[in-house]
């Protein structure tokens, strides 16, 4: 059977809008980018395949499908701004089997004025083709919540701007073949500039907690309380929570160093919020120190045990993940550190590998000092901080009084 529809990266992005595509009986070209972090169960892979998903590592096969999604990772480059490598990558593949009339789709976080310019380039150049006359070209926030089974591309409303009104038609057409609702944006750079409200959003959001929580730590007040509190607010009012870091896919991300053009304005909002939250996992390591201190222990010397390592509960990816930070931390206040995480059989911090805690409630029992860093289901808090000598929750999901929060 041949495929609708090429899904181009198949990590956290692309795997999936292709489960949902397939689920929605549209048959799907899986195109692999190098070591694609995306991962799934051997019966997911089995009704995938089932259902017409067909992986595939043949960049020619790209040239035969109607539509194609570049769901591409994008990583923070050295200057700050964001390396589209992966996104070349993509668009090159892609632009030398491109057909005509063939609908090509950005999901991939880029600063607005990308797919305009620095993707529209790049598959004009490599096909000898002219987006919104020979191919339609648009970009469509991707909206994947990693983990979340509530919220899925099939019922998240679907945002999507296109080159031209045609090149929107033509992507709503597909978007609407596998999500409830799709939303038109007036262009490309509006599409494009969605994603960077929303992923900011969130950053700006759990930076202003995660200072209220200092604050509230100096002051002895029960942030967790103020929040619980805070939240019966019916309006004009949206609850986060605090933490030891933010990790994850969705870079916070200014417009002063930008790979698609010149120099954007400053977000200086959004930079004050990417220090606030970058100084967590050194606040998280500070606040462990002084706990052992408070109970006559130094930090050289202790046996601190992590648990939960990934940056998001319940999952196995743990990139860039506030862990990896204070794990660096306390080593360097000459601690033992040992971890333990159900998704995360091993596990390495710049380059060393950190020993791993076969039985928690064992290892708990053992460290002198252990630091709730993500609340996985499979852990039995209450149990735990029965066990726990010390324990420092920085997630608030112990029941109160039975640890230290941040």
């Amino acid at each position: 059977m041949p495929a609708d529809l090429a899904v181009i990266g198949l990590g956290p992005l692309g795997l999936p809008l292709a489960q949902a595509a397939v689920a929605a009986g549209v048959p799907t070209l899986g195109y692999r980018l190098g070591p694609d972090s995306g991962s799934l169960t051997a019966a997911e892979l089995r009704r995938m395949l089932a259902r017409g998903f067909r992986p595939t590592d043949r960049p020619d096969e790209l040239g035969k499908v109607r539509t194609a999604v570049i769901c591409a990772p994008v990583t923070r480059a050295a200057d700050d701004g964001l390396d589209l490598t992966e996104v070349a990558t993509a668009a090159r593949t892609l632009a030398a089997r491109l057909r005509p009339h063939t609908t090509v789709i950005l999901e991939s976080p880029v600063h607005p004025g990308t797919t305009e310019g620095f993707l529209r380039d790049l598959l004009e150049q490599g096909s000898g083709l002219l987006a919104g006359r020979d191919f339609h070209l648009a970009y469509s926030p991707s909206r994947v919540d990693p983990g979340n089974r509530a919220w899925t591309p099939a019922n998240t409303p679907t945002v999507v701007g296109g080159l031209t009104p045609a090149c929107t038609e033509s992507a709503i057409a597909f978007y609407s073949r596998i999500t409830d609702r799709v939303v038109r944006a007036r262009g490309l750079r509006e599409a494009e500039t969605v994603h960077l409200l929303e992923t900011n959003f969130r950053h700006v959001n759990i930076a202003l907690v995660n200072e209220m929580a200092v604050v509230c730590h100096d002051l002895g007040v029960d942030l967790w309380d103020v929040i619980r509190c805070a939240e019966t607010k019916p309006f004009g009012f949206e609850a986060f929570r605090p933490g030891p870091g933010v990790g994850g896919h969705g870079l916070p991300r200014d417009l002063t160093s930008r790979t698609a053009g010149a120099a954007g304005p400053t977000l200086r909002m959004v930079e004050l919020a990417r220090r606030v939250n970058a100084g967590m996992p050194g606040y998280v390591s500070r606040r462990a120190a002084a706990l052992l201190n408070e109970h006559g222990k130094s930090a050289r010397g202790a046996r601190v045990l992590l648990l939960g390592v990934t940056y998001k509960p319940d999952l196995d990816d743990d990139r860039h993940s506030p862990a990896e930070e204070i794990a660096a931390h306390l080593g360097a206040l000459g601690a033992e550190v040992v971890f333990h995480d159900p998704y995360v059989g091993e596990w390495r911090v710049r380059g060393r590998s950190v020993p791993r805690a076969d039985s928690v409630h064992e290892a708990a029992a053992d460290a002198d000092l252990t630091i709730l860093l993500q609340q996985h289901r499979a852990y039995d808090l209450q149990s735990l901080s029965v066990k726990a000598q010390l324990l420092l929750d920085t997630r608030g999901a112990t029941p109160t009084g039975a640890a230290h929060r941040l």
